[in-house]
């Protein structure tokens, strides 16, 4: 396993980090299960868990709490709010008031005083950036939280509260989590160089893409994955989009056979090639899956092989815009774009 330092923190993370997303109902995963993929994480050398408030309504928190119980000091431990948790209005969103509840909501789950790592999950429009970071920085002095960052934020509102933090003399967001793979390279336009400017830690979430570079989705194949039954329409071939992804695998494949690796391998090896990432996010459902996705723990690709994904898919290009994920809200609202 290699380490990187998880931006200017000093802390020093496994370039493989497990995504707790998948424990738990989403995943079919029982506690049996989750504290085997854990375990056998942490045997490998993985030494940062990040889960959610949301995965699960809390499930993912609980059962993660159990499967660390005894060796919480080993563990670079994070997680996440923001996320609307159940239907009551507040129970969602940056504000201080959220945030705090939600915390100590965490901490009862997991069953701990702390975590290293309190991510917002995305961006919340509704609440200025003074107010999320004045009481984010508040936890911080409490020592409920070591460090603080954001989740799939649009590099302008990464650049905004950089500058909010600066200006109110506040605690920084220190880490960013967006969603990266061979397929998804938008971040490289613009997230990724703001996280660079900045020094902040970046931990890619979703770099088999939902499945595709796992495998398991080809071209002319039935797709029998975990996602493809809950989400059919993300891999529905006749969409345009779908089809210019079916292509980039094939391709892709023929790429990684060619240089004697595993498609997971490349994959995972392309992600955290880049220099402003720090770690890539596994999400396995299986100690078997955890066992193929550890293999890339000491992939290093060569520039030929990454010259031929850049020729497959180029730089800063998302063969699914729809699924960016940091898309502004004015751009999904119409009314944001219309004069009242």
């Amino acid at each position: 396993m290699q380490y990187r330092t998880l931006g200017r923190t000093g802390v020093q993370v496994s370039t493989l980090a497990l995504g707790a997303m998948n424990f738990g109902a989403i995943g079919r995963t029982t506690q049996e299960e989750a504290t085997a993929i854990v375990d056998a994480a942490l045997e490998a050398g993985v030494n940062l868990i990040d889960t959610a408030d949301m995965y699960g309504n809390g499930e993912s928190e609980e059962m993660v709490g159990k499967a660390i119980a005894g060796r919480r000091d080993d563990i670079v431990l994070a997680t996440k709010a923001t996320m609307p948790i159940g239907d009551e209005r507040n129970h969602r969103g940056s504000s201080r008031r959220w945030i705090h509840t939600a915390l100590d909501d965490s901490l009862r789950r997991l069953g701990v005083d702390h975590v290293d790592l309190y991510q917002m999950h995305r961006w919340d429009p509704t609440t200025s950036d003074e107010e999320t970071l004045s009481a984010l920085t508040d936890l911080q002095r409490a020592g409920k939280i070591r460090y603080f960052g954001s989740s799939t934020f649009p590099a302008y509102r990464i650049v905004q509260a950089q500058w909010a933090a600066r200006e109110h003399r506040l605690g920084r967001y220190v880490t960013e989590q967006p969603s990266y793979s061979m397929l998804q390279r938008g971040v490289e336009a613009h997230v990724l160089p703001v996280t660079e400017e900045y020094g902040m830690g970046v931990l890619a979430w979703s770099p088999l893409a939902s499945g595709w570079l796992s495998g398991a989705v080809r071209k002319g194949r039935d797709v029998a994955t975990h996602r493809s039954a809950i989400l059919p329409e993300r891999f529905d071939p006749a969409l345009p989009h779908n089809q210019a992804r079916y292509d980039a695998v094939e391709r892709l494949a023929g790429v990684a056979d060619e240089a004697g690796l595993t498609l997971i391998q490349l994959a995972l090896g392309f992600v955290t090639a880049h220099p402003a990432v720090t770690a890539a996010l596994i999400g396995p459902r299986t100690v078997e899956h955890l066992r193929s996705q550890l293999a890339a723990a000491d992939t290093v690709l060569s520039a030929d092989v990454l010259d031929a994904i850049d020729e497959i898919v180029a730089p800063g290009t998302d063969l699914a815009p729809g699924e960016k994920f940091d898309t502004p809200p004015a751009l999904l609202d119409a009314s944001l774009r219309r004069r009242r």
